[in-house]
């Protein structure tokens, strides 16, 4: 263990780093993003101290982010940015926070974290960033951006050879992490040429906001020229199908991400944003961090989610006497597991807790879910017990969010919605063409947010993209009849060719769990000798109902019971004709199957 400013002097001579600094890399297009910070610090003393200042011959791009700080957010300097762990954390301590970061970043044989270095930049180096989700997580994000670094969160759920995979591919040569994490990540970091700092406390605005607020009246000079095409972000994919590939997402590309779900959303300085995701995906990073920094919004962390723990917080927020509270959620947006559990959370209330769990959600102005197929029957579920019908979105690492249900507009269930402003989507047939007479086939989209490249990976890059500069997204998808997109699943793990037949398994999953019988499920194509593929259902048991058949000496559900139910609802060359019965489905940190894996594994015992 070093510290930062010895960590950081050593590490420009880090033998095995594989590329030198080179070019200004400078993070600061992504200020645009989080503008909303700088207005809110003019009247925080009473001396005003300027904290970001440019050299106008190379910044002008940064001046017009400047003046568009005046048209947003409040003029409150306790205005709060982040909450965690009971504590408060305002947007002036989060950008002072990130600055003192940058400073270290920049300087590393200084002894005072508010001198500001002159013509110095990290040139685009690797920071890896480990840390719960907490306010020193986003300024360690900040303060590499600040110092021209590429930010690349990682996540503790990876196993080790993951992780290490992970730092070595990227070239990680820093790492900035909290305490918690330290003994964890000190051995990682042995095993690399990686060295590892942790990060600085941001202050509670309760505490300790008057003597760090006022403490610092120098300026933060910017001096280096902006560049949106500049790698800002590297993250990688989950891995559900192959090896996880490093995402590069330039400051253009965060900044137009951020303005698009803002807009579409509706999110504003009076959002107060429940974050219970992962910041290694694109999900809780942007969609819940990001864009709602961007607007000015307040975002609190719940870093481990609990069914039991949101419930309670929306209670909270709006009480039984109608009243509403300071700091009441306003938006809510997690993955299909989650509201699955949340309704599972709620059937085991009593009556009186029901009623005031199921008022107090209906208050939400927002929830929204993604990250994997929604099944149609806890949608349907969910707007029964809280009134909202949430708002089904559809997005990739490569280009975050690309089609979304509309916030003000018909909602369709079993489908994403439509491109959002500023993004094009085409549909392939198998010959790799576009032919506007298909009605299944691959999704192709471009964004203004769309990744620059695959890490180190420039033939996977060009093989990714058609003409056009569409990028192949591997899922297959038809438009029905109101131009609403339905995902079929991925196209080498969701789409099964049965007979001659070409099936969807998510259409297959939603229609199984109208069963009373299944509480989760995932299906599969497994190989077979008459038909090319088999339909597997893997099913999750109700746990009342699988306690009730054992009692009887019986499964909780066998083939024949299911296949004479499937008849109603399902064409015959749909129906499984394998099922097994499992405790729990193996998910990622984003409650995906690893399906392809899955397949494998499955595909050998057969």
């Amino acid at each position: 263990m070093v510290n930062l400013k010895r960590f950081l002097h050593n590490c420009t001579s880090c033998s095995c780093r594989q590329d030198p600094f080179s070019s200004f890399y400078a993070g600061l297009r992504f200020l645009h993003s989080l503008s909303v910070f700088s207005l809110r610090f003019s009247s925080l003393c009473s001396s005003q101290p300027r904290l970001f200042s440019s050299d106008t011959r190379n910044n002008s791009i940064l001046m017009e982010i400047v003046k568009a700080v005046a048209q947003k957010g409040s003029l409150s300097p306790k205005s709060i940015a982040i909450r965690a762990d009971q504590n408060s954390h305002s947007y002036h301590q989060l950008i002072l926070s990130a600055r003192k970061i940058s400073n270290l970043l920049l300087n590393p044989d200084s002894k005072n974290a508010n001198e500001v270095g002159e013509n110095k930049s990290l040139g685009g180096a690797r920071v890896g960033i480990v840390a719960k989700p907490s306010p020193e997580f986003v300024a360690g994000v900040l303060g590499t951006w600040f110092s021209g670094g590429v930010a690349v969160p990682l996540a503790l759920s990876y196993p080790e050879a993951e992780l290490l995979h992970v730092m070595n591919d990227s070239d990680i040569t820093m790492i900035l992490s909290t305490d918690d994490h330290q003994g964890i990540m000190e051995g990682v970091a042995a095993k690399t040429c990686a060295r590892l700092s942790l990060l600085p406390h941001v202050p509670n605005v309760i505490t300790e906001s008057t003597e760090l607020d006022c403490s610092s009246n120098g300026e933060f000079k910017i001096s280096h020229e902006i560049n949106g095409e500049d790698p800002a972000l590297i993250i990688y994919t989950s891995g559900t199908t192959g090896k996880p590939k490093g995402v590069v997402h330039t400051h253009k590309g965060v900044l137009s991400q951020v303005q698009m779900l803002t807009d579409a959303w509706g999110y504003t300085s009076t959002d107060q944003f429940l974050h219970c995701l992962p910041l290694h995906h694109v999900h809780g990073l942007f969609n819940a961090l990001l864009a709602p920094l961007y607007s000015g919004s307040t975002v609190e962390f719940m870093p481990k989610f609990s069914v039991r723990g949101i419930w309670q917080r929306w209670r909270e927020s709006y009480p039984e006497n109608q009243t509403k509270a300071d700091d009441a959620i306003t938006v809510f947006t997690g993955v299909p597991t989650m509201y699955t559990r949340l309704i599972q959370g709620y059937e085991a209330m009593d009556s009186e807790l029901q009623t005031a769990s199921a008022a107090a959600a209906k208050h939400l102005r927002l929830m929204m879910c993604g990250s994997s197929a929604l099944p149609l029957p806890v949608m349907q579920q969910w707007e029964t017990i809280t009134g909202h019908l949430l708002l089904e979105r559809y997005g990739m690492t490569e280009f975050v969010m690309g089609l979304s249900n509309p916030l003000n507009g018909k909602r369709k269930g079993g489908t994403v919605g439509k491109p959002l402003p500023g993004v094009e989507a085409k549909i392939i047939g198998e010959d790799g063409r576009v032919d506007a007479d298909v009605e299944v086939g691959e999704l192709c989209i471009k964004s203004p947010s769309l990744f620059k490249e695959y890490w180190k990976l420039p033939q996977v890059t060009k093989e990714s993209f058609i003409d056009g500069g569409f990028f192949k997204t591997g899922d297959a998808v038809r438009v029905d009849e109101d131009g609403y997109y339905v995902i079929l699943g991925r196209t080498n793990a969701d789409i099964m060719k049965v007979g001659g037949y070409k099936l969807s398994a998510l259409e297959i999953e939603a229609i199984l769990l109208e069963h009373q019988t299944i509480s989760e499920c995932c299906v599969l194509g497994l190989p077979d000798k008459d038909y090319g593929e088999a339909v597997c259902a893997i099913v999750i048991p109700n746990e009342e109902i699988k306690r009730k058949r054992e009692e009887e000496l019986k499964p909780a559900l066998t083939l024949a019971e299911l296949s004479m139910w499937a008849k109603e609802k399902l064409a015959p060359y749909k129906i499984p004709t394998r099922l097994l019965l499992w405790e729990s489905l193996p998910r990622n940190a984003m409650g995906k199957v690893n399906k392809k894996e899955l397949k494998k594994k499955l595909a050998d015992q057969v």
